[in-house]
């Protein structure tokens, strides 16, 4: 069931909420930024999140990968505590950090997390291992 989670970063600057359906499940990947930033995410429609404040507060890194002519994802983060709150798909999704919703975390405890294999760019399948991801 589709449910509006408030969400923000560590300093509160930074505030949003999201509609998401935690049913559905998350998602943890092995990709090199993945899994130094320990991400944990789950993708919605770019209607799905609304900025309510401390758009100023926000800043933004880019990463264009190997093959490709220009950046796809866009990392947000606030510039005050550096927490990461969502993220931009190009036009056609964003990617929340789960971290970032201020929910009970027993709410959290039980939801699908679905592992990927980014560091090998097959998302389509989980990796060898999840021990670290």
């Amino acid at each position: 069931m589709t449910r509006t989670y408030p969400g923000s970063c560590h300093c509160g600057a930074v505030r949003f909420e999201a509609d998401i359906d935690l049913s559905k499940g998350t998602v943890r990947c092995n990709c090199s930024f993945c899994r130094k930033a320990r991400a944990w995410f789950t993708t919605v429609p770019p209607e799905s999140v609304r900025l309510l404040a401390g758009g100023e507060f926000q800043t933004r890194y880019q990463w264009k990968a190997p093959g490709q002519d220009e950046p796809h994802l866009r990392y947000q983060f606030c510039k005050r505590c550096g927490v990461r709150t969502f993220g931009y798909g190009g036009d056609k999704f964003i990617f929340v950090n789960i971290g970032a919703l201020d929910v009970d975390p027993s709410e959290l405890a039980g939801v699908p997390i679905r592992y990927v294999d980014g560091r090998n760019d097959r998302y389509d399948r989980e990796p060898e291992s999840t021990a670290v991801i």
